[in-house]
């Protein structure tokens, strides 16, 4: 039987600031939706403080101040705060992203990953891009889509990074290790879905269909794929409450609905077909994890429709959605074979970067 390496105190160490990180991107990317659902996008009107000030303007006299600057852009409190609160817990997040860059560059002698938490840096450097980007360009569509798309990329990278650091990986059976091809082509459904949620977001085409399975009580509504998924299409002033026609937002849920069937169907068959292989104890609980979480998934869309989009529902569908990605990549990394393992050096066994 082969052994399962040990983690090193570093290792141990860094993998805990990695979850805490974890866990922040996880409550950045919430707190994205709320700022999102909300129609809190534009609350403040500049980056990467608001009206010119650190905080919301308080007070009739910053508050005079602030519409002076930004005559065309009235201070609403509660509009600003959710970006604010935005924007403070992505800053933090970014500082101890950059942390742990360097304290893994510093050390990685001791056998601690360091390219990972590099990259990592540097993505968080484009994501503040992107996000500033989304309050000067006024919500433009493909900006507030790729926005979306970088916190769940920040959220996974930084998962995969505390799963190599603090899990135990177990050698996986030769039959579980042939599933991996068709686990790869599922995390790019997964992926897909994603960014489908994700310009169903940007272009305010959550509410298209009110009414499940129908959609406006038609199976097959009108829709516009061409306008719904037009990525050249003009925006001005802005584009808060969204500018498509009803057939190109339905065209837009639609095709978001249809993508989580496609899901469903795919992991579900997947996950009974390699089960008869998991033949350790942590990988049939990786197993069992992303079944759990994929089907509350589609219960919280189902519930999003059946209840009209009540705000904490509807941050809870983003939340398990970054949680299916998280599940799946965790999976990924628990079948992987032996070839990939990195080598084992006292008195690390993971002092070379591993892939997932």
């Amino acid at each position: 039987m082969t052994r399962t390496p040990q983690h090193t105190p570093w290792q141990r160490g860094m993998g805990r600031v990695a979850l805490a990180a974890t866990v922040l991107a996880a409550v950045v990317v919430m707190l994205g939706a709320w700022t999102r659902l909300v129609d809190a996008g534009l609350g403040c009107p500049d980056w990467p403080g608001c009206y010119g000030f650190l905080t919301v303007p308080q007070g009739a006299e910053q508050i005079a101040l602030a519409e002076a600057r930004f005559p065309h852009a009235p201070v609403d409190a509660s509009k600003g705060w959710p970006e604010m609160i935005h924007r403070y817990a992505a800053a933090i997040l970014g500082l101890v992203v950059f942390g742990l860059a360097g304290f893994a560059f510093w050390h990685r002698r001791q056998g601690l990953p360091w390219k990972l938490p590099l990259f990592l840096a540097g993505f968080i450097l484009l994501q503040g891009a992107f996000g500033m980007w989304t309050v000067t360009l006024k919500l433009w569509p493909q900006v507030v889509a790729l926005h979306l798309l970088g916190g769940f990329t920040t959220l996974s990278l930084l998962a995969l990074l505390s799963i190599r650091l603090l899990a135990r990986w177990e050698p996986p059976s030769p039959q579980l290790v042939r599933w991996r091809g068709w686990l790869f082509g599922g995390l790019l459904l997964v992926i897909g879905q994603i960014a489908l949620g994700a310009w169903t977001a940007a272009n305010y085409a959550a509410v298209a269909c009110p009414d499940l399975p129908t959609c406006q009580g038609q199976w097959w509504p009108a829709m516009d794929f061409r306008h719904g998924f037009d990525i050249t299409q003009q925006v001005g002033p802005n584009y808060l409450g969204g500018q498509l026609t009803a057939d190109g937002r339905v065209a837009i849920h639609l095709s978001h609905r249809l993508g989580a069937l496609v899901v469903l169907v795919y992991w579900s068959l997947l996950l009974l077909k390699m089960w008869p292989a998991c033949a350790r104890r942590r990988q049939r609980q990786a197993l069992g994890l992303v079944a759990v979480i994929l089907w509350a998934q589609i219960g919280l869309g189902l519930l999003n429709v059946a209840l009209y989009f009540p705000l904490a529902i509807a941050v809870g569908h983003n939340a398990m959605g970054a949680a299916l990605l998280i599940a799946v990549i965790h999976l990924l990394w628990r079948t992987r074979p032996a070839s990939l393992q990195p080598a084992t050096v006292a008195p690390s066994p993971f002092n070379q970067e591993a892939t997932v």
